[in-house]
């Protein structure tokens, strides 16, 4: 295979244009990857060296931009000149290998959906968030926020999808999947939960319910929910996390406390490092007929950088083809 070509949306995320043309630049060098910027031409174009692409970098024009605050599903089917659905286009139509994208998510996932298509036997997108374990292989969150209302059969291909990711990706040779729920017992959780828990009951890797505690800990790999319960349970851990560093941080500043601030803040602030969702750059969408990342909307230009290896990794790894083939064997 030669080099990955990867669509990145420009005008995408609170730090746009500036961090992620930054961000994409640095990408060509440090991830090995192609890159085209999907947006304004003349905007995107006065934020290169000379104005001129360099080597690895193209531009896709785009003169439309879909906002944070637009309503998604029209303004994919509605503003096609728009830099979100110029960089779904160009995987679709090979254009690009994947696409890379900070901006409105629900937005991001209706364009990859509806200009790449379904994975076959694919109902309904989730996101595929990894949550860091310190010291550890990171856990899965699935569905991060694609598939807000969900129904008992899509919860199920969530998890089988998972599984796959976990298995491809994460290196996890039999993913321990558990069904979010506010009880572990298998009679908790609403109706959604209940009836999902009853079809997930003796697939494999199915571990029960668990509960929001189980965020971060060892087991299981896979945490299986529906869009919006995963978002909260996502938005929730990402502040605790926040505030507990806050803390922490806030008390090795004080005077009596410098000298042990020395020695504690290095393997502290590693640890933090770890927790840095720039780190992981982005989550990908699976189920979509095409390699989608999306990244968080506040992303630095090094989250672009990472989201770009991600992209490539799952290229090489061939990840939609994959779990496509998992999905096929699940049913």
């Amino acid at each position: 295979m030669g080099r990955i070509r990867i669509a990145v949306d420009a005008m995408g995320g609170d730090r746009a244009p500036d961090e992620i043309v930054a961000g994409a630049l640095q990408a060509v060098d440090d991830v090995g990857v192609d890159v085209v910027l999907v947006g304004p031409e003349p905007t995107v174009r006065a934020l290169l060296p000379g104005g001129e692409p360099p080597p690895g970098v193209t531009i896709l024009d785009a003169p439309d931009v879909i906002g944070m605050h637009d309503d998604p599903a029209s303004s994919v089917r509605t503003r096609k000149e728009s830099s979100l659905v110029r960089c779904a286009e160009a995987v679709r139509d090979g254009v690009a290998d994947a696409m890379v994208g900070a901006g409105n998510t629900g937005a991001t996932m209706a364009a990859a959906l509806l200009r790449m298509g379904r994975v076959r036997g694919i109902s309904r997108p989730a996101i595929a968030v990894t949550i860091p374990r310190v010291g550890g292989v990171p856990q899965l969150l699935v569905d991060g926020g694609a598939t807000v209302d969900c129904s008992p059969e899509w919860l199920v291909q969530f998890a089988a999808m998972g599984r796959a990711y976990a298995r491809i990706r994460l290196g996890v040779d039999e993913p321990a999947i558990g069904l979010l729920s506010n009880g572990e017992e298998s009679g908790k959780g609403d109706e959604l939960r209940k009836k999902a828990f009853a079809l997930l009951t003796g697939t494999p890797g199915f571990v029960g319910n668990v509960e929001g505690r189980e965020l971060m800990s060892p087991r299981p790999d896979v945490i299986v929910t529906d869009g919006f319960t995963g978002n909260v349970a996502l938005k929730a851990l990402e502040g605790a996390v926040k505030t507990v560093a806050d803390l922490v941080f806030g008390v090795l500043g004080r005077d009596e406390l410098k000298d042990a601030a020395r020695v504690v803040a290095p393997a502290l602030l590693e640890v933090a490092g770890e927790l840095d969702p720039d780190t992981t750059g982005g989550a990908m969408l699976l189920g979509v007929n095409g390699v989608c990342v999306i990244s968080h909307g506040s992303s630095s230009a090094r989250a672009i950088v990472n989201a770009a290896r991600l992209a490539r990794d799952c290229v090489t790894a061939g990840i939609v083809d994959r779990v496509e083939e998992s999905i096929g064997r699940a049913g």
